[in-house]
C-alpha cells in the first residue's frame, strides 16, 4: 500500500470515528464545526471586503456627472443638475435637484423618470427617516412628495441617505454659472490615485492584524474535545494501531470536523450577507450583491482550512505518546523551552528593522516583508504565552481552595488554557500597534483649516445675490430659537480701470458688527471705511487708499451688460478711510482691500459675486442648527451651507480608519463568540469531574471561582504580554514611518480594557451552563 493510500485510510477512517461515534463524538464534532465556521465566515467576508469596496466605487461613478457629456445650450437631451446635499442632526445626506430640458434628458441610474417640480426620489433610507419620528424636523426642510423610490443601482449602500428633487426653476444664468451643470449623460472614469507607502503599510498591518486572531481561532477550533480523543485512541492501540496510525486517524477526525465548519461557515456567511444590508456603521453600508468573494479566495479557504486543521492535529500530538494503556499527558510533561519561542518575534522584528525611517519619501514598503515581519511578532505570543503561565502557575502555591483548584489545573494543562486565549492576546496585540500607528502619523493626514467653530457653526454662501435675498435670509436664520448670531457680509471686486488690468481690489460690505469678523476695529459707525492692512497679498492683490477712484462690479467684464448685469458703478473712497489690522474670518480667511459700512458703500452694484452669513448657535439648544439649515433650504436650495471645523482629514487616512472599524468590530464579535464555545467545550470536558466534586461536598461557588480564575490568570498574563508585544510592535512600525516613537497609553489601555471585557462578558455567559453542568445526574453512565 502507497503511503497516499495509508494516509486515505486513516484519514477516512477518522472521518468515520467522528460522525459515527455516537451523541459524544456527534457533540464534539459540532462544537469543531461551529468554532471553525466562524473563523471561515469571517474569512470569507475579509475575502469579499475588497470586491464590495471596488462596488461602491463603481456605484458612485455611475451616477457621477464630474467629466460627463457637457452642453452649452439647452436641447432634447440635456439635464440640468445641480448638487443641494444637506446634514441633518450630523448626518450627510447627499441629494441632488434636477429639470429636464428636453424628452431625451438623460436619467440618473436607479430612477424610472425625472422627478416633476417640487417631487422628490429618495433612497429607502432616508424615506424611512422622513417617515420617522426622528425625522419630523427633516421633513419641514424636505417637503416635497415621495413619487419614487431610488433602486439600488442608483446608491452606494443600502444605508445610504440620497435623493433626487425635481425643480421647474432650475437655471444655468451663465457659463460661469458653476452651480449649476448642464449634462447629456451620467458617468465617471475614474482614475485613482494608489495610497502613498505610509497608507500602504497601514492597509497591509490591518489586514494580518485582523486575520491572525482568526486563523488562531480556527487553530482552537480543531482541538476541541482533543484530551477525551486521545484517551479514546489509545484503545485503536490495543487493537493493533501503531502510534502514527492514531495521529493520522486523530487528524481525520479533526479533518471531518473542519469540513463541517465549511459548510457551518458558509451557511454563517449566507446568514451574515442576507443581514448587512440591514447595518449601517457611520453611514457606511454594502449591499448583500456585493459582498461576493473572489472565486479563487473562497476555493483557498476551502483547501486551507482542512490542511490547516490535519496540520494542527499532527503538530499537537507530536508531543502526545498514545499508548495501549492510555495517553501519557497525565505525567508531569517536559519543561518548555524558551529560545526557540523567542525566535519568530526576534525574526519578525529582523524583517521590520531594515525599512526604518522610509516614510513616505524613502521608496514603497515591500509588502510581504511588512506582512511576514508583523506576522511573525504576533505568532510568537502563541509560543510564548504557554511559557508564560506554566512559569508563573509553577511557582505559585497556597491561597484559597478555588485559588488552588484553578492554579493545579493550570500546573496540569496550562497549553490548553494558553489557546483558548491566544486569539484575544493576538487581537489586542495587533489593535494596540494598529491604534500606536494610527495615532503617530494621524498628524500627517489631518490638516487644520484655519476655521473657528467657535465663533460660527455655519458658513452660508450666497451666489449673484443682490443683497435683498441675503439680508431676508439673515433676518430668517436670526429669528431660529437657538441661534445666537448670524452675520452677513458681502464682497465685489473693484479696480481704477474697467477692463481691469490685471489686480483688482476686494470691497468688504457689511454692518460695524459684521465688520468686525474680519477687522479689528477700535469705533465704527455707519458711513465709515477701512483700509485693511496686514493682510498678506490674496487673489485680488491690488490695494487702495483714501481718495481712489474705482470702479465696482463686474471690472473684469466676464460678462455682457444686461438687464439683469449691470456695468460696474464709479465709486470714491472715502477720503475718511482708517487703516485698520485685518483679521481672520471665521473660515479662516485674512481678507485684504476696503472695507465698507452701508451707507459709504457703492450703490447700484446688482449681484454680489461673493455673499456670506456667518451663523452662530447655542449649542445647548436642541436642533438650533438644523432648523437654521431648514430656512436656508427653503429659501433657496442651491445656497451651500458649510459646517466649519478645525481639522480636515485626507479620504484615504479615514477609509482605512472606518475599514479598521469594520473589521475589529467583526473580529470582536468572533472572539466573543469563539471564546463562548471553547469555554463551554472545556466545561463539558470536565463535567464529570465537577458533578464528582459537587458530590463530595464541595460548594457550588467554590468550583464557579475555580473556573473564573481558570480563564482570568491567563487572560491577565496573555493580555500583559500582547501589551509588550503590541507596543514593541507598534515601536517599530513607527519607527518605518519615520516618526518619533511615542507610547499612545489611551489607546493602549483601552484595547486591554476591550479585551478584558470581552472574557468578562463570556465568563459570566458561561456561569449558567455551569451551574447546569454541576448537578448530580451529570454521573449518570449509560
Amino acid at each position: 500500500m502507497s503511503r497516499l493510500q495509508v494516509w486515505t485510510r486513516d484519514l477516512a477512517m477518522g472521518t468515520r470515528f467522528a460522525f459515527g461515534g455516537g451523541r459524544e463524538g456527534w457533540i464534539r464534532t459540532l462544537f469543531t464545526g461551529v468554532g471553525v465556521g466562524l473563523g471561515v465566515a469571517l474569512l470569507l467576508i475579509s475575502t469579499a471586503i475588497p470586491g464590495a469596496l471596488t462596488a461602491r466605487y463603481e456605484r458612485g461613478d455611475a451616477r457621477s456627472t464630474y467629466d460627463s457629456g457637457r452642453a452649452d445650450a439647452p436641447g432634447l437631451d440635456t439635464l440640468l443638475i445641480a448638487r443641494v446635499s444637506q446634514t441633518y442632526r450630523g448626518k450627510d445626506i447627499e441629494g441632488y435637484a434636477m429639470r429636464a430640458e428636453g424628452p431625451s434628458a438623460p436619467l440618473p441610474p436607479g430612477l424610472k423618470r425625472i422627478p416633476g417640480a417640487g417631487e422628490m426620489a429618495v433612497s429607502p433610507a432616508l424615506g424611512e427617516l422622513l417617515k420617522s419620528s426622528e425625522g419630523a424636523l427633516l421633513r419641514e426642510r424636505l417637503d416635497g412628495p415621495v413619487t419614487e423610490t431610488i433602486g439600488d443601482p442608483g446608491l452606494v449602500g443600502p444605508g445610504e441617505l440620497f435623493f433626487y428633487l425635481g425643480s421647474d426653476s432650475l437655471a444655468k444664468d451663465s457659463p460661469g454659472d458653476f452651480r449649476v451643470s448642464r449634462v447629456t449623460g451620467f458617468g465617471y472614469e475614474a482614475d485613482r490615485e494608489g495610497l502613498d507607502p505610509v497608507l500602504m503599510l497601514m492597509v497591509v498591518l490591518t489586514f494580518v492584524a485582523l486575520l491572525m486572531p482568526i486563523a488562531v481561532f480556527i487553530a482552537t477550533a480543531v482541538r476541541f474535545g482533543g484530551e477525551r480523543r486521545d484517551r479514546r485512541l489509545a484503545a485503536l492501540r490495543l487493537v493493533g494501531a501503531d502510534g502514527m496510525m492514531v495521529r493520522r486517524i486523530a487528524a481525520g477526525e479533526a479533518l471531518a470536523g473542519s469540513l463541517v465548519g465549511l459548510v457551518l461557515g458558509t451557511g454563517f456567511f449566507a446568514v451574515g450577507r442576507s443581514l448587512v444590508g440591514s447595518v449601517s456603521l457611520r453611514q457606511r453600508s454594502v449591499f448583500p450583491a456585493d459582498l461576493d468573494p473572489a472565486p479563487w479566495l473562497a476555493a483557498l479557504v476551502a483547501v486551507a482550512v482542512p490542511a490547516a486543521a490535519v496540520a494542527v492535529t499532527l503538530f499537537a500530538l507530536r508531543g502526545v505518546v498514545i499508548e495501549p494503556l492510555g495517553v501519557v499527558r497525565t505525567a508531569k510533561p517536559a519543561r518548555r523551552r524558551i529560545w526557540w519561542r523567542l525566535l519568530l518575534p526576534l525574526v519578525g522584528a529582523g524583517l521590520l528593522l531594515p525599512l526604518g525611517g522610509r516614510g513616505n519619501d524613502q521608496g514603497r514598503f515591500n509588502q510581504w516583508q511588512v506582512g511576514g515581519g508583523v506576522l511573525l511578532m504576533l505568532v510568537g505570543i502563541t509560543v510564548l504565552l504557554p511559557w508564560l503561565l506554566e512559569r508563573f502557575v509553577g511557582r505559585v502555591s497556597g491561597g484559597p481552595v478555588s485559588w488552588q483548584l484553578a492554579i493545579r489545573r493550570l500546573q496540569l494543562d496550562s497549553g490548553g488554557a494558553a489557546r483558548l486565549v491566544n486569539g484575544i492576546a493576538v487581537a489586542v496585540a495587533g489593535a494596540i500597534a494598529l491604534q500606536m500607528l494610527f495615532a503617530g502619523v494621524e498628524g500627517d493626514y489631518t490638516t487644520p483649516t484655519g476655521q473657528d467653530p467657535g465663533r460660527a457653526a455655519v458658513s452660508v454662501m450666497l451666489h449673484g445675490d443682490d443683497g435683498h435675498t441675503m439680508a431676508g435670509l439673515a433676518q430668517r436664520i436670526s429669528a431660529v430659537p437657538g441661534v445666537t448670531r448670524a452675520v452677513p457680509l458681502t464682497s465685489a471686486q473693484a479696480a481704477p480701470r474697467v477692463p481691469a488690468e490685471g489686480e483688482t481690489v476686494r470691497l468688504t460690505i457689511g454692518t460695524c458688527d459684521a465688520l468686525r469678523e474680519v477687522a479689528t476695529l477700535d469705533s465704527c459707525e455707519d458711513g465709515d471705511a477701512f483700509v485693511l492692512t496686514g493682510a498678506a497679498t490674496d487673489v485680488f492683490g491690488a490695494a487702495a487708499k483714501p481718495g481712489d477712484e474705482l470702479f465696482v462690479g463686474d471690472v473684469n467684464q466676464y460678462e455682457p451688460a444686461t438687464a439683469d448685469h449691470r456695468t460696474p458703478v464709479k465709486w470714491t473712497v472715502p477720503a475718511a478711510a482708517r487703516a485698520v489690522p485685518a483679521r481672520e474670518d471665521p473660515a479662516g480667511e485674512l481678507r485684504s482691500g476696503l472695507l465698507v459700512t452701508p451707507s459709504a458703500a457703492p450703490k447700484g452694484l446688482g449681484d454680489y459675486p461673493d455673499a456670506r452669513i456667518f451663523v452662530q448657535v447655542d449649542e445647548s439648544g436642541p436642533d438650533a442648527l438644523d432648523r437654521a439649515r431648514t430656512a436656508v433650504f427653503k429659501t433657496d436650495p442651491l445656497v451651500a451651507t458649510m459646517t466649519l471645523r478645525d481639522t480636515a482629514q485626507t479620504v484615504g487616512f479615514s477609509a482605512i480608519r472606518t475599514g479598521l472599524f469594520f473589521g475589529a468590530a467583526a473580529v470582536l464579535v468572533l472572539i466573543g463568540a469563539s471564546l463562548f464555545v471553547s469555554q463551554l467545550e472545556q466545561l463539558r470536558e470536565r463535567r464529570r469531574l465537577l458533578c464528582a466534586l459537587v458530590a463530595f461536598g464541595t460548594r457550588r461557588s467554590t468550583l464557579s471561582l475555580s473556573v473564573l480564575w481558570q480563564t482570568a490568570v491567563p487572560i491577565v498574563l496573555g493580555l500583559v504580554l500582547a501589551t509588550f508585544v503590541g507596543t514593541g510592535l507598534g515601536a517599530v512600525l513607527m519607527g518605518m514611518a519615520a516618526h518619533p516613537i511615542r507610547i499612545d497609553w489611551p489607546s493602549v489601555l483601552a484595547m486591554t480594557g476591550v479585551g478584558a471585557g470581552v472574557v468578562a462578558a463570556v465568563t459570566l455567559l458561561s456561569l449558567p451552563p455551569l451551574l447546569r453542568l454541576m448537578r448530580p445526574d451529570g454521573l449518570r453512565t449509560e
